[in-house]
């Protein structure tokens, strides 16, 4: 479809966003595009969130707003561990020096996630976006789970939280497995809390074979809308998370030998 044949809302600073069912569908180029300009702050941010939507766009870019239908998302219960992954997670877990810090660096985890990566030409993750976020990091809205090996942050994500209804927005990591070792352990406070699930915004084979699967984006709306009538989580990271993934955390015989 040329690109004539549809247009988007423009918004202007703080103007409400449309409903995100007129998102452009699957028969244009630009499937869950829902809206461009308006302004990136903090209030903004939570507004967009508690409606299903988020920002994507590069710096050469206006500022484009995105609800995707389906929307990927990951159910805590439905977490893979596959046998390389339990095999390093109880080895983290066992191992002095190594362990999880939520909060501690958020802005180098941004950073970080900043950096970049063989399969991107460059970064979504802009200034601006690095300062909204960090605006709503500063409000308790959003949080950054942390990889840590011998006092060195090796790997990490961050995300955005409206009472129990998690964003999961991007990881990196430094050594291998590090970001997934942040996202088990993310998903270990999920379960803690009672969490439905953990947004994952677009379909990839890496979330796939994590246990993320795609569901109607009017269904991930009503989860959202729930759970953000919870209290908020408490975001520490416990030892007893990593036991509700299935982890033995007190027998486990650890050989670093090839750590």
């Amino acid at each position: 479809m040329p690109a004539s044949q549809f247009t988007i809302p423009w918004l202007d600073p703080h103007q409400p966003f449309p409903p995100p069912a007129q998102a452009l569908d699957d028969n244009t180029p630009f499937p869950g595009l829902l809206a461009a300009g308006g302004v990136l702050d903090a209030d903004t941010l939570e507004q967009a969130y508690a409606h299903g939507i988020f920002p994507w766009y590069s710096d050469d870019q206006p500022i484009l707003w995105w609800s995707t239908d389906p929307r990927m998302v990951l159910r805590p219960g439905n977490f893979r561990l596959h046998k390389s992954l339990r095999k390093t997670l109880q080895r983290f877990i066992q191992t002095p020096g190594c362990e999880i810090r939520i909060d501690s660096c958020f802005d180098e985890v941004m950073l970080a996630c900043a950096g970049p990566r063989s399969d991107q030409g460059g970064t979504w993750i802009t200034d601006d976006i690095r300062a909204a976020y960090g605006e709503l990091h500063a409000r308790g809205l959003a949080h950054s789970v942390e990889t840590w090996i011998d006092s060195r942050l090796v790997g990490g994500l961050y995300g955005v939280a409206l009472g129990r209804a998690v964003y999961g927005e991007s990881m990196f990591t430094r050594v291998p497995d590090a970001s997934k070792i942040a996202l088990a352990a993310l998903v270990g406070l999920c379960l803690r809390h009672g969490v439905e699930m953990i947004d994952c915004q677009q379909e990839t084979p890496h979330l796939a074979s994590l246990g993320a699967s795609p569901i109607p984006r009017a269904d991930f709306i009503r989860s959202i809308r729930r759970q953000q009538q919870l209290p908020a989580m408490h975001w520490q990271s416990e030892r007893h998370d990593w036991q509700l993934l299935g982890l033995n955390i007190d027998e486990y015989h650890v050989d670093t030998s090839d750590m």
